[in-house]
C-alpha cells in the first residue's frame, strides 16, 4: 500500500488544501496522472502519481488543510504487489503494536465517550496517521476510543469523524448552557462566516510577520508624468501601426525602477537574521509585481527586467496575470523576487504605503496619474503627477539611500525614452 502524503510545492509552503480531487476511491492510476489539485500559499497546483495502482482511500477531502508531509490518500500498489512507504513516514512500529485497538462496548458503539481534557500518551503509541496524531492534540482526543479502518488496524482521518462530531455536540451545548460560543454568526450585523482561503491565510501571517518585525520606513515622491504620458502615446500608436502589443504606465514604471535599482544596488538586498554578520546584495534584479486576482493577492517575478525591453515587460506581465487568474502560476513564476511593485492607480487611488514582502528590502507603492493645476514660467496650467511612496527596512536602507533611488527613478520617469533607448 503507498501512503500519499502532502509535498511541498512551494519555498514557503507549510500546508496546502486540497482543491479537487482528479481521482475517485477505486479508479486505476497511471503514473503522470494528474491526482489532485493542491491549493498552496501562492497558488493552486496540480499534483501527478508516481505509481502505478488503484486508489484506495481518500484521507483528506476538498477544502480541508494539512501540513506538509500529512498522509492525504492510500494507493494500493501496482500488479507487482510490491508496498512502498514514503520517505517522509515515521518508522513501522513494532509488530505488537500494530494490533486493532480494542473494540468498543456495547454502550460506547451506542455513542463515542465523551474525550479527556488531556491527550492520552498510550495514544501516541497507537498505529494512527501523522493527521490523525495531529488532530487528537488539537482537540484534545483520546485514540484508545477509536477503531482504526485503515490497513493494520491504522486509525485514520475517517475514524475520527463521529467522535468530532459528539465532541462539537458537547461543545454547542455547553456554550449555549453559558454563553462562551465563539460567534461566527452575527444577525444584527447580518454577519456570515466565509472560509478563508490557505493563500488569504499566508498572506496574513507574512504580512502580520513583516509588519511586526521589520522596521518600516516611508518616502513620497512625485513626477511630472507630463513626458511620460506623451511618450506612451506616441510609442503605444507606433507599437498598433506594425501589430505590435501596447505597453501600459506600469510596464515603464517597472524599468524605470529596475535601471534606478542598478545603480542603487544597495535597494536591492535583504536582510538575513539578527544573527548575521552580513547582509546580501543581489546581482539580479527581478520585480514582483503584486497582482490582485479574484482568489487573492500574489506576486508573481519578472526576472531581470533591468535587461528586458518594456514591450517584453508588457508581454510577460500580461502572461503572469493570466495565470494568476487561472490559478496557473507556478513556484517558479512567484520565486526569486528582489523587490515588489504594487500599483493601485488602476482603481484610482493617488498615494498609499504598501508592506514590505520579505525577504525584500523595499515596496513601491504607485497611485494614478493624475491632472493638476501646475505652474509653468509663472502661469496656471494642466499637467500630469503621478506620486509614489518608498517603503524601507531600514535596517538595510538608510533614508539617504532611498531618497537617491526615488530621486533617480523619478529622472528616468520624467526622461522616459530613456526607458526605451
Amino acid at each position: 500500500m503507498i501512503e500519499i502524503t502532502m509535498p511541498r510545492l512551494s519555498d514557503t509552503m507549510e500546508e496546502g488544501t486540497i482543491a479537487t480531487w482528479h481521482k475517485h476511491p477505486g479508479d486505476h492510476v497511471q503514473a503522470g496522472d494528474v491526482l489532485v489539485e493542491i491549493e498552496t500559499d501562492k497558488a493552486v497546483m496540480e499534483y501527478e502519481a508516481y505509481d502505478n495502482g488503484v486508489l484506495s482511500e481518500i484521507l483528506v477531502t476538498e477544502g480541508q488543510s494539512v501540513p506538509i508531509g500529512a498522509p492525504i490518500a492510500l494507493l494500493d500498489a501496482a500488479s507487482t504487489g510490491t508496498d512502498r512507504q514514503p520517505s517522509v513516514s515515521a518508522p513501522a512500529p513494532a509488530a505488537h503494536e500494530m494490533a486493532p485497538a480494542p473494540a468498543p462496548t456495547p454502550a460506547s458503539s451506542a455513542a463515542p465517550s465523551v474525550p479527556t481534557l488531556e491527550p492520552s500518551v498510550a495514544a501516541d503509541r497507537l498505529v494512527a496517521s501523522p493527521l490523525v496524531r495531529r488532530l487528537a492534540r488539537e482537540h484534545q482526543l483520546d485514540l484508545r476510543d477509536v477503531r482504526g479502518t485503515g490497513p493494520g488496524g491504522r486509525i485514520v482521518r475517517h475514524d475520527l469523524t463521529e467522535l468530532l462530531e459528539h465532541r462539537s455536540q458537547i461543545h454547542e451545548a455547553f456554550t449555549e448552557l453559558h454563553g462562551q460560543a465563539v460567534v461566527l454568526t452575527d444577525e444584527k450585523r447580518g454577519s456570515e462566516a466565509v472560509p478563508i482561503t490557505s493563500t488569504r491565510r499566508v498572506i496574513a501571517r507574512r504580512m502580520s510577520e513583516s509588519a511586526r518585525t521589520v522596521p518600516h520606513f516611508y518616502a513620497t515622491a512625485v513626477a511630472d508624468a507630463g513626458p511620460l504620458v506623451r511618450m506612451r502615446r506616441e510609442l503605444n500608436g507606433q507599437l498598433a501601426a506594425v501589430s505590435r502589443p501596447k505597453v501600459s504606465i506600469n510596464d515603464l514604471v517597472v524599468k524605470a525602477c529596475a535601471l534606478a535599482l542598478r545603480e542603487h544596488p544597495g535597494v536591492n538586498s535583504s536582510y538575513v537574521d539578527e544573527t548575521a554578520t552580513t547582509m546580501l546584495v543581489h546581482r539580479r534584479i527581478n520585480i514582483g509585481v503584486a497582482v490582485a486576482s479574484a482568489h487573492g493577492l500574489v506576486v508573481p517575478v519578472i526576472t531581470d527586467a533591468d535587461q528586458r525591453t518594456v514591450t517584453d515587460i508588457g508581454a510577460e506581465t500580461h502572461r503572469l496575470m493570466a495565470r494568476a487568474e487561472d490559478r496557473h502560476l507556478t513556484v517558479e513564476d512567484m520565486s526569486g523576487g528582489t523587490f515588489t511593485i504594487s500599483n493601485l492607480g488602476m482603481f484610482g487611488v493617488e498615494q498609499f504605503t504598501a508592506i514590505i514582502n520579505p525577504p525584500e528590502a523595499a515596496i513601491l507603492a504607485v497611485g494614478a496619474t493624475t491632472t493638476e493645476p501646475v505652474l509653468v514660467d509663472g502661469a496656471v496650467e494642466a499637467g500630469y503627477r503621478l506620486r509614489y511612496t518608498l517603503s524601507s527596512d531600514h535596517r538595510v536602507i538608510d533614508g539617504a539611500l532611498a531618497a537617491q533611488f526615488l530621486r533617480t527613478l523619478t529622472t528616468y520617469l520624467e526622461n522616459p525614452w530613456t526607458l526605451v533607448a
